[in-house]
Formats: structure tokens, sequence, C-alpha cells
């Protein structure tokens, strides 16, 4: 997160790491309704002037902390794709190295979490600030999926789209162009496939399935591999098993 500060607290004196910290501690303890800058100031031993030096309202810090929550993950993610394409794995074996990566940022960090795909904090709208970071997580997917399909690797749909697009120019921006037929449509099946990524997350940070399910982490990567299959995508076989 970069977070300027007053010339009055000087840069170096780690002030907005310790906001940072104090905030991420709040906000698992109260939730974002509790998250007030008194409150950091009081839990981080400061005055609220050296606060609002940082942060000058309340919605400063969400933006920061949302900023902060997206690069964290995306760059987990990124980094897993890194390691996978050095490892020579296929485009379907890069999709569960991935989500992989944003499971386990996402188990380890259930408030930071909450606060990106929870309910809507009342009274905040997040900034533009927050789109880049926010795309970066939607374009490591698409890229894979991209990858694939410049490959050969994607299996062509069994159900048709007929039709013009049902994407937004950005998603089509993000994801390099429209693809031509049988695959039309893999932007609009790539955006199905990250809602049911999310959801899948939800429900077990939310300990949605905790009582229908053994064994979150190999359910997990059954449904990754199932999920996959929307866009074309194949996890290879014995992949999703941890080993």
């Amino acid at each position: 997160m970069d977070v300027s500060v007053s010339s009055n607290t000087g840069p170096d004196n780690g002030l907005p790491e310790v906001l940072r910290t104090t905030a991420r501690r709040l906000l698992a303890e109260t939730g974002a309704g509790g998250l007030t800058l008194d409150a950091v100031a009081r839990a981080g031993g400061l005055s609220p002037a050296e606060v609002t030096a940082v942060f000058a309202h309340r919605d400063d810090l969400l933006t920061a902390l949302l900023v902060d929550a997206y690069d964290e993950s995306a760059s987990a993610m990124e980094q897993a794709d890194r390691e996978a394409v050095e490892n020579g794995a296929t485009a379907g074996a890069r999709f569960l190295a991935v989500t992989r990566a944003l499971r386990a940022w996402s188990v380890a960090n259930p408030a930071v979490f909450t606060l990106v795909y929870g309910s809507p904090v009342p009274g905040y709208h997040a900034p533009m600030d927050t789109v880049a970071p926010a795309s970066r997580t939607p374009a490591v997917l698409a890229g894979i999926v991209r990858a694939a399909l410049e490959a050969g690797e994607l299996t062509p749909p069994r159900r048709a789209f007929a039709g013009p697009p049902l994407v937004r120019p950005e998603a089509v921006e993000l994801f390099g162009g429209l693809p031509d037929a049988p695959y039309a449509d893999v932007i609009e099946r790539g955006i199905v496939l990250w809602s049911n990524l999310v959801g899948l997350l939800v429900f077990e940070v939310f300990s949605r399935t905790h009582d229908s399910v053994a064994d979150q982490v190999a359910f997990f990567d059954y449904a990754v591999a199932v999920a996959a299959e929307s866009v074309g995508l194949v996890v290879p076989p014995g992949a999703d098993r941890r080993r």
C-alpha cells in the first residue's frame, strides 16, 4: 500500500504500517462497521491527529485496505502462475495452481476477504483507485484462458451462443479481444467461472459448506476442476488431489 505521510510525522517512522496492522486487527474483531479512525487511534496507541495525517477520512482507510487486499491476493496468484509456467504446466494445471493460491490467501485472511467479497460497507463507495488493483485477479484467470485458447487447449462448448456480446468493452479489452466461433462467448463463460470461484470461496470462508463437505481442500480442487469445464478448460486427471 503506497501511503504518503505528512512532513510532521516523517516518512520513516513506520506509521502507515502501524495503521495497516491495527486496522486489519480491528477489522477482524469488529468488522468494517466498527472501523473508525478514532478506534484505530485508540487501538494503536496513537493520537487522532497522527491517524488523520495519513487518512483524512474513514473511507480513505477502507480504500487502502481494499487496495492492499487486491494486491496481496493477486500477487499470490501471479506468483503461483509463474511457478506453474516455469514447471511446464498445462493451462488447466495453471488454473488450479492460481485458484489454490487465492483460496490459501482467503482462508488465511477471512476479515479482509469479507471486506472485499462480503456485504457492502454502508455509506462507502469504492473510488476509481480500486479498479486497477481489483482487475489483477480476473486478469490472471483471463490470461490463462487466453493462453489455453491460443494453444488449442480449450474444448469447444456444447451449447452454442447466438447473439451480440453480453460483456462490456472493458472485459473484452482485459481478455485481449473477442475470439472467433466456437469460442465467441468465452469471455461470458469466464465471468461465470470467476463468479463460481468467488462463490466457492465465500461458502468456505463463511462456513456454508462445513456441515456438508468432509474435506474442504479436496472439495475445492474438485469444484475448481468442475467449474473449469464451463470454459472448456481441462484440469489434468489427478491434479485435483493434493499430493
